[in-house]
């Protein structure tokens, strides 16, 4: 049989529908035999000998059963899921499915909560033929890339947090770590967001910067801050102690940069920093 006519578990196939029943209509599974798309799934108007679209996984009785709908992610997709359910077995997830998915509490990076979120990645478990998810990222995804450019614009999902920053989802393909100082806004696992490239090591492992490297430093971000107080009437009330989301709101920036950019001005005699702000060395 060959690759095109096998049925793939966790991914949507092209079946051909060969019987109607009143339990809903019965796909040709090839090797896997008849799937039945349950009743509620049945598209207007179909009939034996039409071809339909359908996510095939397994039931709570781990039959194969196939669905219209679409899941959260399919097999060799990483998503962000919530916890469903934790009993003996392991975490269930939900996916969008009737039947959660399972997290063995083998493939846990850290003890699952009901309620909270977490990015799992989706594969065959090839000795129970399960569709089953596992936060163990790194099993599964390269941590290095050698298609990416420093200053290249990414697609970036965060997954988790640790001592050194987030570690993220890059373009769906790979894994790499956004630093804490390069992180102005705050951030939790699940959330998607535009990145960058900011360096490419020797051994591929890439770290990512959330502003084009490069952009809002130097004297360009002087001038703008500059800028910003002359507007504000010759004082700002914003300094090396705000909020790194304020600064990025201000100057699209992180506050290493703005940090950076408030001591050249400073030594420069081009402002002041006091306790309430800053203001130009003039006033």
């Amino acid at each position: 049989m060959t690759e095109s006519t096998r049925v793939a578990l966790g991914r949507i196939n092209r079946l051909q529908v060969v019987k109607d029943s009143a339990y809903g209509l019965f796909l040709d599974g090839y090797e896997q035999g008849e799937i039945l798309l349950p009743k509620r799934y049945r598209p207007e108007n179909c009939q034996p000998g039409d071809w339909l679209e359908v996510f095939i996984y397994a039931d709570s009785e781990d039959r194969l059963i196939a669905t219209t709908d679409t899941p959260k992610a399919m097999v060799g997709e990483v998503a962000s899921l919530r916890v469903a359910a934790v009993n003996d077995v392991g975490t269930f997830l939900d996916w969008g499915l009737p039947k959660d998915i399972l997290v063995p509490f083998s493939e846990q990076a850290e003890r699952m909560q009901e309620g909270f979120s977490y990015c799992v990645y989706l594969y065959v478990d090839r000795h129970r033929d399960l569709i089953v998810a596992s936060s163990k990222l790194s099993k599964f995804l390269p941590e290095h890339s050698s298609q990416h450019k420093a200053g290249q614009a990414v697609e970036l999902l965060v997954c988790g947090k640790s001592d050194l920053g987030f570690k993220c989802l890059v373009d769906r393909s790979f894994l790499a770590l956004l630093h804490h100082g390069d992180v102005f806004q705050p951030l939790d696992p699940g959330r998607t967001l535009d990145g960058y490239i900011k360096h490419v090591r020797d051994d591929g492992r890439v770290d990512l910067c959330l502003s084009p490297p490069g952009a809002a430093t130097g004297g360009g971000l002087e001038e703008q801050i500059l800028q910003y107080v002359k507007d504000q009437g010759g004082s700002a009330a914003i300094g090396d102690k705000s909020p790194p989301d304020e600064i990025y709101k201000l100057f699209h920036t992180s506050k290493k940069n703005f940090k950076r950019a408030l001591s050249k001005l400073y030594k420069h005699k081009k402002i002041t920093i006091g306790g309430d702000g800053i203001r130009l060395a003039e006033h």
